[in-house]
C-alpha cells in the first residue's frame, strides 16, 4: 500500500500560489546605494504584472528609527531577516546594480542554496553561475 507523499513547507507554498493564482513573486536584492534603480525596477516590474518585494529601508540614510547604535543593530537583524523571508517567499531574485557587497553576496548564495533563480541587471557581476537575465525572466 503507497501512502501519500507529505509537501515540504516549500511545495505547499507553491501549491498555493499556483491555486491563488498569485503572480510570479520578485525579490530584488542589492546594494542600498542602488535603492533608486530598485524603486524604478520595482515600478517597472509591477507595471508588467510581477508581484515585487524589496528592502524597504535604507539605513545609510540618517533615520530616528535607527539613529540609536543599540536599536540599529538589532534593526539591521531584523532587517536581514526579513529579507531572506522575502527571497523565500519569491520565485526569482532579481539583483539590481553593478556592485555587489558582502551583504548581496550572502542572500545571492542563500537564494541559491534554495534553488531560486537568481537574476542580474548586470550579468557580469555574477559571483557565481548565471541563472538567466532580465529578459528571460519577462518573457
Amino acid at each position: 500500500m503507497s501512502y501519500p507523499q507529505t509537501l515540504t513547507a516549500e511545495e505547499q507554498l507553491a501549491a498555493a500560489k499556483q491555486k491563488l493564482n498569485i503572480p510570479q513573486i520578485i525579490a530584488i536584492c542589492g546594494s542600498t546605494r542602488f535603492m533608486q534603480e530598485m524603486t524604478n525596477t520595482d515600478r517597472d516590474l509591477t507595471w508588467d504584472g510581477f508581484i515585487v518585494v524589496k528592502p524597504g529601508c535604507n539605513m545609510k540614510e540618517p533615520n530616528q528609527l535607527w539613529a540609536d547604535p543599540a536599536a540599529a543593530d538589532a534593526g539591521k537583524q531584523r532587517l536581514d531577516d526579513l529579507h531572506r523571508a522575502k527571497i523565500r517567499l519569491a520565485d526569482v531574485v532579481l539583483v539590481v546594480g553593478d556592485y555587489i557587497g558582502d551583504s548581496t553576496r550572502a542572500e545571492i548564495a542563500y537564494a541559491r542554496s534554495l534553488g531560486k533563480p537568481v537574476q542580474f541587471t548586470h550579468p557580469e557581476i555574477d559571483p557565481g553561475e548565471p541563472d538567466g537575465d532580465l529578459a528571460a525572466m519577462e518573457a
